[in-house]
């Protein structure tokens, strides 16, 4: 039996927030995260209603395994807007702390390649900040794969040598968009990972991370058609090596959660319950 739990995020039933926690407790799951940047789950939320949240998870024997603290955007690669979001994140830590759990995942936008870039100072100085507070508070900030190849992703954390940094491991990011190998990724990232995304996905044709992500946070990029470039898939219908990925995820000492993650598709609930058969399977 391998050692991991499984989780889903509970945004992806599509439902209010109560009734998303009882469908995950419906369909099996051991533990959820939950979007915490708006809305009933807020960084915003009053003291009651956090309390209020935290029994009814306990109340449904339903671990939270983590917190989205994405704000979107292009993450903390615009120092102007970090005078916002870098407070806000901290918030969410709060949060964190507050309903009991010790993992904040988020996008932080692309690492740019060189150092020297302003925007890679930008980043490193946001990331910096959030983790060390985190890191005050018992939290574990993780960055989400996706944007960059995981020896580049590697090669930041090292240089951020911050206590409270982490990683938000989505094998299905790394395949879509950087076309990178999960299993490698794994190990690469071993050290850092606090939290995974059990999520699948293909690549249809090589893409620009930096244009792709650019997309999702608003920009104009011309000629850019996505559903061109990748899919995301159900679990197990798309390029991401389980059986594999799931071995040397094992191998590096990782004892924590596969949160299934499903962002597309006509009947999320249909296809996160396969998805928890279809894990169950692979961890007997």
């Amino acid at each position: 039996m391998r050692p991991f739990k499984i989780g889903v995020i509970i945004d992806s039933f599509r439902l209010p927030l109560y009734d998303g926690l009882k469908a995950a407790k419906a369909i099996g799951a051991d533990g959820l995260q939950v979007y915490a940047v708006r809305g009933d789950m807020s960084p915003d939320m009053p003291p009651d209603a956090r309390r209020q949240f935290k029994d009814a998870c306990a109340g449904l024997n339903l671990e939270i395994a983590a917190l989205c603290g994405d704000l979107g955007g292009h993450g903390f690669q615009r120092a102007d807007e970090n005078k916002t979001k870098v407070p806000r994140s901290k918030q969410i830590v709060d949060l964190a702390v507050d309903v009991g759990t010790r993992v904040v995942t988020t996008h932080i936008g692309v690492v740019p390649e060189k150092k020297t870039n302003p925007v890679y100072r930008t980043l490193r100085k946001a990331c910096r900040e959030i983790a060390r507070y985190a890191a005050d508070h018992g939290v574990t900030f993780a960055i989400e794969t996706g944007p960059e190849p995981a020896t580049h992703l590697r090669a930041f954390l090292d240089d951020l040598a911050t206590p409270g940094i982490g990683v938000n491991l989505d094998p299905a990011n790394l395949v879509m968009v950087c076309n990178d190998d999960p299993v490698e990724a794994a190990r690469i990232l071993g050290p850092y990972v606090v939290h995974t995304h059990a999520k699948d996905g293909v690549q249809h044709q090589p893409c620009d991370p930096v244009k792709v992500y650019g997309s999702f946070a608003g920009d104009k990029v011309e000629d850019l058609d996505c559903s061109k470039l990748f899919s995301e898939v159900p679990l197990g219908e798309g390029k991401v090596p389980w059986d594999r990925y799931l071995e040397a995820l094992e191998k590096t000492g990782y004892r924590g959660y596969l949160t299934i993650e499903r962002e597309v598709g006509q009947d999320p609930s249909g296809d996160i319950r396969k998805a928890v058969q279809f894990l169950r399977a692979k961890l007997a």
